[in-house]
């Protein structure tokens, strides 16, 4: 299995590439999607054909996004949703499965705990995915992302296989 894990972001997008072999996961590729600044719909598919150059390059398996969390800023929570409609959009035209966590998720999959900060958040990343190079903290929470989708998944299949042992 090979994960997408992106980190939506209207100026910055996250994006990480994981590979998954048993309990094994092993970095492929990690940056950002930049949009630059001006009219909003040409932001958006600047993200978007940036990141449909990712699924191209890399061919994911599956790709996981992270939920938008809602703050006091209703124009930037807007406009973050809007990027994180493109992050969701992208991977499904490409006919991958979507998985969605919420940031606590992502955190207590990697680091233990679900209210850890961004170095705290690289620094699991660095060790569970050995000599990669981040490209940034927005590309450390998408390679996050990843991890957490395939322990999910990984748990998924496990549970899968117990109910079918169990009913055969």
């Amino acid at each position: 299995m090979r994960v997408l894990g992106i980190d939506p972001g209207l100026r910055n997008m996250g994006w990480g590439v994981i590979e998954v072999n048993g309990s094994r996961l092993s970095h492929v590729a990690n940056g950002v999607c930049k949009s630059g600044t001006g009219d909003l719909a040409l932001r958006l598919v600047t993200l978007y054909d940036q990141l449909e150059d990712v699924i191209m390059e890399h061919g994911p398996t599956h790709a996981a996004v992270e939920q938008t969390f809602v703050n006091s800023d209703g124009a930037g929570t807007l406009k973050l949703g809007q990027a994180r409609g493109v992050a969701m959009l992208v991977p499904a035209r490409a006919g991958l499965p979507v998985g969605e966590y919420a940031p606590n998720t992502v955190k207590k999959a990697v680091v233990g705990v679900g209210h850890a900060d961004k170095d705290q958040v690289a620094h699991m990343v660095k060790l569970q995915l050995p000599g990669v190079q981040l490209q940034g903290p927005d590309a450390a929470d998408a390679l996050a992302i990843a991890m957490c989708h395939a322990h999910h998944v990984q748990s998924a299949d496990r549970v899968s296989d117990a109910i079918a042992k169990a009913t055969a």
